[in-house]
């Protein structure tokens, strides 16, 4: 998910570039290309808060896996908490790319607006 939306992200700032150096705009294709990014930003949204829920509920277990370690004090319980935050951070930066891509989508679609 992270090269698609990255690459869709890079396509458009391309596109946006051409279009702001051209004197004269298809009003009609930036209309197009204005509900095709609606469409866009509409997937990788609801790909972003997936991945909060996600996100939200292995920080939920971390705590959880800690406050067992402590209170158990126990080596399976310790390797739980070390398990849980292994895969806590990766979720978390893909969390950061989507939140960030999707922000910067956001500029791109007001960009469009601004053409048209």
């Amino acid at each position: 998910m992270e090269k698609r939306i990255k690459a869709y992200r890079r396509y458009m700032d391309e596109l946006l570039e051409r279009l702001e150096g051209q004197e004269e705009r298809n009003g009609a294709q930036i209309e197009e290309w204005k509900k095709e990014h609606l469409v866009q930003i509409g997937f990788f949204q609801h790909e972003r808060l997936i991945h909060l829920i996600v996100t939200a509920v292995f920080a939920l277990l971390e705590i959880f896996s800690m406050l067992l370690a402590v209170i158990s004090q126990g080596i399976f319980s310790l390797l739980l908490t070390v398990a849980v935050l292994i895969l806590l951070v990766p979720y978390i930066r893909h969390y950061y790319i989507l939140e960030n891509e999707v922000q910067k989508m956001y500029g791109q679609y007001d960009r469009l607006c601004r053409l048209s």
